[in-house]
Order: C-alpha cells, then sequence, then structure tokens
C-alpha cells in the first residue's frame, strides 16, 4: 500500500467521500473514503478541504471492533 499522509487536503484526494445516515443536521459528521492505495480517508464533513486522517484497513478495523464492542461508550 502507497502511503498518503496524514494531513493531506482532503479535497485534493479525488474521492468518494461516504458520511453516515446518522449524521445530523447540524453537520457533526466525519465522512469515510476508500484509498485506491488500500487505505481509508476521514475527514469533517464541516471542513471538506481541510486534513485528511489516513488509515489502514487494518486500523480501521480494530477502531470499529472496539466501538462495537463498546470500548468508547464512555466518551459519549
Amino acid at each position: 500500500m502507497a502511503a498518503v499522509p496524514n494531513g493531506v487536503r482532503a479535497s485534493s484526494l479525488g474521492v468518494h467521500w461516504i458520511k453516515s445516515r446518522h449524521s445530523n443536521a447540524e453537520g457533526n459528521c466525519v465522512e469515510v473514503a476508500a484509498l485506491a492505495e488500500g487505505g481509508v480517508a476521514l475527514r469533517n464533513s464541516r471542513d471538506p478541504h481541510g486534513p485528511a486522517l489516513v488509515y489502514t484497513p487494518a486500523e480501521l478495523a480494530a477502531f470499529l471492533a472496539g466501538a462495537k464492542d463498546g470500548e468508547f461508550d464512555h466518551l459519549l
């Protein structure tokens, strides 16, 4: 997987961004996009030209598994 650096301008990636259907009208959303190199990018929907955080599929899978198991519920 070729590395796309963290903090790259999200709008420069040329990808299709996906927003959760659970997003609210105030725009408090995180959007995700699959990268051609195999990674996954995340951005703040309120700042579409701002920085993107880039993760490997394994990193994102570990985070999602923890979220599904409730490991981060205390943050809400």
